[in-house]
């Protein structure tokens, strides 16, 4: 095929130089191979597609139209023969990504560079003669088959061109080099920008198969793309060849299976169809009437393709999305790759086949939820927790669930953790409910009750004496522990690090779970559900507790708010300070070195760094270890620090605080004075007093079991990063934040034994990053669906957002939507909207009118410091981050428990 002419100057040079540095892989100097040699382990040789078929061709009963591929090491010395294609990918990389026009207009320069350069005769006739061994009359399908592409976190599904029906050598030839330059569509670049893929560090290979002319053809998911239930496989289906079906020309039939039967179907009228033209090509044809509502497949058929389906599932081990044709002798697969947006099943997790006993499947729970940290977490991070927590949890996605499977095989069990959960998170009550009202009531198991307590839960026998001296003995006693483990873990490293830190963990979980301190959580909590159900049902006052808790004494999250409130007073008089903080960057380690050279510099540092003493081992996320701290990266804390000088005048923090415990103190003398006048009303405000005094003495301890859990967590941190360091320097690892994508158990392994998996870790890198754009349901099943519960209410104004009332009062203002809080950049009166808010959010509560959060509960982080600083608040108000626009006005109803947009 003739070149142009700027790229026949220097052919022999650079096909000599690329030959040289050609990665290996089939018969030596062959750019051609066969389907049948190649699999997954040679995906940078022939792409992901034609990996994966030739995989599928050696699964026994599995049949797929014969073919070969021209590999990358084609596709590279082509583009290495043309220098443009450099040139043009160096502006691509450099063009921002916003800018649409500039994209499209550089992947069309790409593209016809790639297109015009031409094949090398060598490569030419090699390409050729595997045509005329396959048949040089027949026609043929020439598929791209990209090196990022049909992965397990990115599927790349029609990113790149497919040509159906071509016909002759010369044409196979030339669809070639379109398949070549569709590596450069727009969607294809913006794809690969969208997954954090270098457009360099992508090549493509192109099958070229024997064309197959079906009857029928569609598409096998093997779970439940909508649902995400990995025993129900979805058969989409039409006639003729698959591109009616992708194109959106028809609607397809659709037909469930579940336990080798179809269990739904739904047949659409069929009114055209794709099919192949004699001389090549496709057209569009009119199905007569006769067979336009007539099934695609018959259920015999479709039940087939699904048991065709598991076995090719089970060979990939994950869920696939698999492309099939039915002729005259039976079906072709033609193509099958990873379902990449269903949210994984926790491990252990059983397979397809052992669904077919008819057993319940056993039900998960989100610890996210009810941590108010719902991101995917690193394997350092998810496992330090697994190792910490006081009941079992199972990762999936990059989050931890707990099986609570045993919990619902009683009926009293069942209703107490329904309860608890409910009180916590309507949503989880409501998925869990809905997941037991469909599959019927969870099985007997022996000792139900093996698990402990629910995640989050308390023990049920509260402390009844309101003395605050309960509180301050448990106080000094986890200090005392803590202190401890600071002095002993600066001694370790090596193994004994490893040694010292099992022990350590037990501690951990005795500090955790002493009895003593549950009971106080508890008292605090069970009084303030006493008093919202006993006032409500007495004065019909709702959510009487929230004004009740304004300024308990004791609560470290509200106290840490507070205190942000006094580095701003040692900040405001020194205006040179101010406007340098103006222009820090959050990411900015180095800043508080800096501070010190302006007039009252030294102490604006000398307050920040007081503070972070107290509070530096907190941050955003802060249950996931590999987080970064507030002491680690202090320029975070200057966003909401401006925000306090800019919103408050000196004092603020006593004032507030002093406001709060005097209107908590009026409602009280005035509930009493009303209870008194009511009958047997002595006995009902003397009651009344006992439970105000129990939230009031137990309620701010709440917060502190977690402020705990992070001191001890910033401990365990800079011990294993000390370690990391090590690894470094001996040449074990690259660098230390490698062992984020490592779990405990393998850090220690690679401690001990010196050596690490380097690609365990790049896979773990690849992994997380599709983690993080999964959401995490409510309530996980084994057989993998995902349920986010609903609000069954009928007292919410239609178009208002549904959510659950935590802090009472009604508020209008500015929604100001962050998803991260080194964004933040709040005025008085905005509301605050986000997707949930852990005590690393607090300094921002002291700013804002009101509330609003897509997660949380009653008792959850956000709840309780919105009700101690008497903010309106809204929380499991679910996709409020997307229904919601930064800057609207909205009205947050926080005592009926639903949020009003108003423009």
């Amino acid at each position: 095929m003739p070149q142009p002419a700027e790229d026949t100057w220097n052919d022999d040079v650079r096909d000599k130089k690329f030959d040289e540095g050609r990665e290996g892989g089939g018969v030596s100097g062959s750019y051609v191979l066969g389907l049948g040699e190649v699999d997954e382990d040679r995906a940078g040789l022939v792409g992901g597609k034609a990996a994966h078929l030739g995989a599928l061709s050696r699964i026994d009963g599995v049949r797929v139209p014969d073919g070969f591929c021209v590999t990358t090491d084609a596709y590279r010395r082509v583009v290495a023969r043309t220098s443009a294609v450099d040139a043009l990918l160096d502006r691509l990389a450099d063009a921002d990504p916003d800018d649409r026009q500039a994209v499209r207009e550089l992947s069309a320069e790409v593209r016809r560079a790639v297109e015009g350069a031409g094949l090398p005769d060598d490569l030419a006739a090699e390409i050729a003669g595997a045509v005329a061994r396959s048949g040089e009359g027949a026609a043929y399908a020439v598929r791209s088959s990209a090196t990022a592409e049909d992965l397990p976190t990115a599927s790349f599904a029609g990113q790149q061109d497919t040509y159906l029906n071509v016909v002759g050598t010369a044409a196979v030839l030339r669809h070639i080099s379109r398949c070549w330059a569709s590596l450069f569509t727009e969607r294809a670049v913006t794809y690969r920008r969208r997954n954090g893929i270098d457009d360099r560090t992508v090549h493509m290979a192109v099958v070229v198969q024997r064309m197959v002319f079906p009857d029928a053809s569609g598409v096998l998911f093997t779970a439940d793309p909508v649902t995400g239930n990995r025993r129900t496989a979805t058969v989409d289906a039409g006639f003729g060849l698959g591109e009616a079906l992708v194109s959106g020309l028809v609607n397809p039939d659709v037909f469930a299976v579940r336990d080798g039967e179809v269990v739904a179907r739904t047949i659409a009228v069929k009114e055209r169809a794709v099919h192949a033209l004699p001389g090549g090509g496709t057209r569009e044809v009119t199905v007569g009437p006769e067979q336009r509502e007539r099934p695609a497949l018959t259920d015999a058929q479709a039940v087939e393709l699904a048991r065709l389906g598991r076995r090719i599932e089970a060979r990939f081990g994950c869920p696939q999305d698999i492309e099939w044709c039915l002729t005259d002798d039976g079906f072709r697969i033609v193509q099958s790759r990873p379902i990449t947006t269903l949210f994984p099943v926790p491990a252990p997790g059983p397979l397809p086949e052992a669904a077919e006993d008819g057993r319940t499947p056993s039900l998960y729970v989100s610890v996210g939820h009810q941590q108010m940290m719902t991101d995917a977490m690193k394997p350092l991070g998810w496992s330090m927790w697994q190792r910490t927590a006081m009941v079992p949890m199972h990762e999936a996605g990059g989050r931890l669930f707990v099986d609570v499977t045993p919990r619902l095989a009683s009926p009293a069990s069942r209703a107490a953790l329904l309860d608890i959960l409910g009180k916590s998170d309507p949503l989880v009550r409501d998925a869990l409910e809905t997941v037991l009202e469909r599959d019927g009531s969870a099985p007997p198991v022996p000792d139900a009750d093996p698990v402990g307590p629910p995640a989050g839960s308390p023990s049920e026998a509260p402390v009844t004496e309101a003395d605050p001296a309960v509180v301050a003995e448990l106080v000094e006693r986890s200090e005392t522990s803590l202190a401890a483990l600071e002095r002993d873990i600066r001694t370790k490293s090596g193994p004994e690090l490893f040694d010292f830190l099992a022990e350590a963990f037990e501690e951990h979980k005795r500090v955790l779970g002493d009895p003593v301190s549950m009971r106080a959580i508890t008292a605090g909590m069970e009084a303030t559900w006493w008093l919202n159900d006993k006032l409500g049902e007495w004065l019909g006052e709702k959510n009487a507790a929230d004004t009740l808790t304004l300024s308990a004494p004791g609560n470290i999250t509200s106290e840490m708010g507070l205190d942000l409130l006094d580095v701003a007073d040692a900040i405001r008089p020194h205006p040179e300070v101010v406007a340098f903080l103006n222009g820090v960057d959050v990411r900015d380690a180095a800043f508080l070195d800096e501070l010190v050279k302006l007039p009252g510099g030294s102490r604006a540092r000398e307050a920040i760094e007081t503070y972070l003493g107290r509070y530096g081992m907190r941050c955003v996320g802060e249950i996931d270890i590999t987080r970064p701290r507030w002491s680690e990266r202090p320029a975070t804390l200057v966003p909401p620090i401006l925000d306090n000088v800019r919103n408050f005048g000196p004092g603020a923090a006593e004032r507030r605080f002093e406001q709060g415990r005097q209107k908590a103190l009026r409602a009280e003398r005035d509930v009493l004075s009303r209870l008194r006048a009511l009958p047997d009303g002595d006995q009902k405000a003397d009651e009344t007093k006992r439970m105000i005094d129990q939230v009031r003495a137990f309620a701010g301890y709440r917060e502190y079991p977690k402020y705990g859990i992070v001191c001890r967590y910033f401990l365990y941190k800079q011990a294993l990063l000390a370690e990391a360091g090590r690894l470094v320097r001996d040449g074990v690892l690259a660098e230390r934040e490698d062992v984020y994508y490592l779990t405990f158990q393998e850090l220690e392994d690679v401690v001990r034994s010196r050596r690490v998996d380097d690609r365990l870790i790049a896979r773990r890198r690849e992994e997380f990053r599709s983690y993080e754009t999964l959401t995490p349901p409510r309530v996980l099943t084994s057989d993998g669906d995902a349920v986010t519960g609903s609000y069954r209410r009928n007292d919410v104004p239609t178009g208002a957002l549904a959510g659950l009332a935590v802090s009472t009062g009604s508020v209008e203002g500015r929604a100001r939507v962050i998803l991260d809080l080194a964004d933040a950049e709040l005025e008085e009166g905005d509301i605050l909207v986000t997707r949930f808010t852990d005590p690393s959010w607090s300094p921002l509560f002291l700013g804002v009118a009101g509330l609003v959060t897509e997660v949380g509960g009653l008792m959850t982080h956000g709840a309780v410091i919105a009700r101690e600083y008497g903010l309106p608040a809204v929380v499991g108000v679910d996709r409020a981050t997307r229904l919601i626009r930064d800057g609207q006005r909205i009205r947050v109803h926080g005592t009926d428990g639903y949020v009003e947009i108003l423009d």
